[in-house]
């Protein structure tokens, strides 16, 4: 039996500046997982703002919160063609990412989509149908969206009772994704803005391109060669599209704060550069702004998808083993386990004692999107409503679904647990399902002591020290700034002085110099303005020597 490994631990295990390549390399060896580079690890700032774990800087630095640490594996590239993917390991961490999309609503579908990839899930879990262990009503136990209906369950059962018998769990599974790779909103992760007429939307970037969704319906999709340039300033982020004909649009978006708007525009390089480019070596260092002394810069630091699948095509092992979880007749959240199935396990054991190829899937509650959470009782500005007509679009309005995509509503606040030390990279899911509160409190008697807490979180509390509170790092960042435009302006002012110095001054007889000397605009700034000037500066140096000498 393995316990849940702590962040500390694993950064305890390198130097003080580990980076978040270490971290993400060391969790991808323990998973034995080779095909690395759809995955990430989200984090979640104490602003409640979300945050991929950047691979080359240091992990201590992008924490600034205090420990315990709350980290999630996720899939951060969805494949374009999730069947094509080389090792089944691979397939099936992506096929729990999409099951755990569709618990909390983010993809949406048709609701007879929907009962068959549910009745894809069943098959997978828990085999073919069998009277003995499965009565009537049996598909009711189980939850696979944010809400269900008799029907919806019934016509579960009745696919997977006629259609689906003698497939096993890889089958059933590959044929998941399949099915979700066709949807309209497959790969998405949404983010909650607000377009220019105040309407609410939600942006997402999938593995074709640029989707906004309002209400049931998709209202843009822009391809990835039709993306120009991402820009954000504030709080709007500003979408650039060259289409046919040489048109151009510019599609503006407000999001909550301006942490939310950049974290999307840094989701929009990373996609864009993973996506679109053919080699990792065309990856270029984008900035937020014209002026290279303002805004944020960043550059995507990964392989791009071409490169990841030719590598992946030269992948010769054995195939990992794969120990599935058996699917627990709950609407609260099993455990994941690295062997036998959990049915034999306690169920005030389930949640934190085991550690398996999932582990890393399991997320914040309320990780539907990636911008703060607000809950379904105080957060209507953001959330989606059914639109009548659609405004700025010259394209054909999709309708994705038979209600409003609304990912905020299965979900709840952010867990903040003061003695939770466990990676939640090793995490308590198995479909994503939120755990519910009784499990929440069966499951203390695994979590560790203020003791255990104090001695594994100790190291790192120190690493953290002098980092800083947020309100402070927002003041240094305000001072770096003006401090670079200075020197900035400094070394242009140095450069020119230097420049004009050589050419009244020296007697280098170079042709660049030598064509700037006979211009006439050059001989009278030197006659009329330089020389005087000089003059004028020899005679108050001649009068502050003398007066020193006098003195």
């Amino acid at each position: 039996m393995k316990v849940p490994v702590p962040v500390e631990l694993l950064i305890r295990k390198s130097k003080r500046d580990a980076k978040g390549q270490y971290l993400f390399d060391l969790l991808c060896h323990h998973l034995n997982l080779l095909e690395k580079d759809y995955f990430g690890i989200r984090f979640v700032d104490p602003d409640k703002q979300r945050h991929w774990l950047e691979f080359t800087k240091s992990v201590v630095k992008q924490l600034r919160s205090q420990p315990p640490f709350t980290m999630c594996f996720r899939v951060k590239f969805y494949p374009a063609d999730p069947a094509a993917l080389k090792e089944e390991i691979t397939r099936y961490l992506v096929f729990l990412q999409i099951k755990r999309d569709l618990y909390h609503g983010r993809l949406l579908c048709k609701t007879s989509d929907a009962a068959l990839l549910a009745a894809y899930i069943l098959q997978a879990e828990i085999g073919d149908y069998d009277p003995g262990k499965h009565p009537e009503g049996y598909s009711s136990k189980f939850q696979f969206f944010p809400k269900h209906s008799e029907k919806l369950e019934r016509k579960i059962a009745e696919i997977h009772k006629t259609e689906l018998s003698g497939q096993t769990p890889a089958t059933s599974e590959l044929n998941f994704l399949r099915k979700a790779q066709t949807l309209e909103t497959y790969g998405v992760d949404p983010h909650p803005c607000k377009d220019v007429s105040g309407n609410a939307a939600f942006l997402a970037f999938t593995p074709f391109g640029f989707v906004v969704l309002q209400g049931n319906k998709r209202v843009h999709f822009i391809k990835w060669n039709e993306v120009t340039k991402l820009k954000f300033e504030g709080k709007t982020f500003y979408l650039y599209v060259s289409q046919k004909e040489e048109k151009k649009i510019i599609l503006t978006y407000f999001a909550p704060t301006p942490e939310a708007c950049k974290h999307l525009w840094k989701c929009g390089i990373e996609n864009q550069a993973f996506y679109k480019l053919e080699k990792s070596s065309q990856v270029r260092t984008v900035s937020s702004s014209n002026l290279f002394f303002k805004g944020s810069r960043f550059r995507y630091s990964g392989r791009v998808a071409k490169e990841v699948m030719e590598s992946s095509a030269k992948i010769k092992r054995e195939p990992p083993e794969i120990h599935r979880a058996g699917m627990v007749p709950s609407r609260s959240c099993p455990s994941i386990t690295h062997g036998p199935r959990l049915s034999s396990v306690p169920r005030t054991r389930r949640r934190a004692v085991h550690i398996s190829i999932m582990e890393g899937l399991e997320s914040l509650r309320d990780s539907a999107h990636s911008t703060p959470v607000r809950s379904s009782s105080h957060g209507d500005t953001f959330l989606p409503h059914v639109r009548s007509s659609r405004a700025d679009s010259n394209e054909r309005v999709a309708v994705i679904a038979d209600e409003a995509y609304s990912p905020a509503d299965s979900v709840l606040p952010t867990p903040v647990a003061e003695h939770s030390l466990e990676l939640m990279l090793l995490s308590r899911q198995i479909n994503g399902a939120t755990c519910s509160i009784e499990e929440e409190k069966e499951s203390e008697a695994s979590t560790p002591t203020a003791t255990e807490v104090e001695a594994l979180g100790g190291e790192l509390r120190a690493l953290c020290q002098g980092h800083g509170r947020p309100e402070e790092e927002q003041v240094n960042k305000f001072v770096l700034s003006v401090l670079r435009l200075l020197l900035v302006t400094m070394g242009l002012l140095f450069v020119l002085l230097l420049l004009l110095i050589i050419l009244t001054e020296s007697d280098l007889d170079i042709a660049f110099f030598r064509d700037i000397r006979q211009t006439p605009e050059f001989e009278q700034f030197h006659y009329q303005y330089f020389c005087p000037l000089r003059r004028w500066f020899a005679c108050k140096i001649r009068s502050v020597v003398s007066l020193l000498i006098d003195t």
